[in-house]
């Protein structure tokens, strides 16, 4: 018998938000693992927020609003919450109601102040990584480490001389800037949109843009982000980031291993890393010149893991690049593009767990 094609629903529903969610979806697991932080993080909470006045919206439901706008690429805080109107799945991970009415997207950029003050980013992904299940799926002694460019929000016409002797812009909403044969550089110009962004090249041949650069360390087991940071480009960013990354880690009795590609052989680096009880297995760089890497370290065969290992961390850029937004940031200045970086490393952890947590 052919089912007739009504319009319209009933007019109540007396199903729980909780029973329309299937048992198995992913979202779950990572629900109970993002509600376990955030009530480790609520004494933190309480002190960015002051006790009188009109209560706002909970940092808990806009943290678990931004995990969602990273997992399912949702391009804008007004899309998400067009987003979180109608979707029962979104309502049900935020912790809203079916009748309970949604926030303003200015919310987010209220509170974001607050939540970069308070450094929650990086609490949010210690709190993470520091739960016990979570914690078993991790190595301590051997970690990888490396960076990826992160576009700027701003126009490479906006980078002019800091004198201000720059040409004025051509009338227009986008106005004719014509900068073919004149020389920039960071040290004279700077952009008079995100002061913050540099001028960088990924390598030779390759054009300049205005960047910061997101730096990622990972343990080598599961391949999991412990620490991440957000810097201004430069040519020494990723050797010290990844010093302050990893000194942490090497507090212990028995030498940690990390690995790197050929920007990290240099003589500076790994001196510094064996100074701290780190044996740096980084890729050896050769090309018209002497590695700092020789027979002591290559003969093992830990070195070669870690060659094959660390090239996983490329995995996570590209996630965070095609699926959480970061190919261009959405913000402006280097605080809050460090403050999207490392969520957006928390938010691949957290979509790596069901499965992994699964299978152990």
């Amino acid at each position: 018998m052919r089912g007739t094609d009504n319009g319209t629903g009933s007019m109540f529903s007396y199903v729980d938000l909780e029973r329309r969610v299937p048992a198995g979806h992913p979202l779950r697991t990572i629900r109970e693992i993002v509600n376990e932080a955030l009530a480790g993080l609520s004494a933190e909470f309480a002190l960015l927020y002051s006790r009188l006045g009109r209560p706002s919206v909970p940092p808990e439901r806009l943290l678990r609003a931004s995990l969602l706008q990273a997992f399912y690429s949702v391009r804008s805080e007004r899309q998400l919450m067009e987003r979180l109107e109608f979707d029962l799945l979104f309502r049900w991970f935020v912790g809203l109601g079916i009748d309970d009415p949604v926030w303003d997207h200015s919310s987010f950029t209220t509170n974001r102040e607050r939540l970069l003050e308070g450094e929650v980013a990086r609490k949010f992904l210690k709190a993470i990584m520091e739960q016990p299940q979570v914690k078993r799926l991790l190595s301590s002694e051997h970690f990888s480490v490396d960076g990826t460019l992160i576009e700027a929000w701003a126009s490479l016409k906006s980078f002019q001389p800091k004198d201000g002797s720059g040409e004025p812009p051509a009338p227009g909403r986008n106005g004719e800037r014509n900068f073919h044969g004149e020389r920039r550089s960071n040290e004279t110009h700077a952009s008079t949109t995100d002061p913050d962004a540099k001028l960088y090249r990924k390598g030779a041949g390759k054009e300049a843009k205005l960047c910061f650069m997101g730096h990622a360390l990972m343990e080598n087991r599961n391949g999991l982000v412990v620490e991440a940071v957000a810097t201004r480009a430069s040519g020494h960013a990723e050797r010290l980031a990844a010093l302050a990354m990893i000194e942490p880690h090497a507090e212990r009795p028995h030498p940690i291993t990390l690995g790197g590609d050929k920007n990290f052989d240099t003589a500076d680096f790994v001196m510094e890393l064996r100074e701290i009880n780190v044996t740096p297995h980084v890729a050896r760089n050769i090309t018209n010149r002497r590695s700092a890497i020789d027979g002591r370290t290559t003969r093992h065969a830990g070195y070669g893991i870690s060659q094959i290992v660390r090239k996983r961390i490329e995995e996570v850029f590209g996630w965070a690049k095609t699926v959480a937004g970061l190919r261009k940031t959405r913000y402006r200045g280097l605080a809050k593009v460090a403050w999207q970086f490392t969520f957006a490393m928390a938010a691949y952890n957290l979509i790596r767990l069901p499965k992994l947590l699964a299978t152990t």
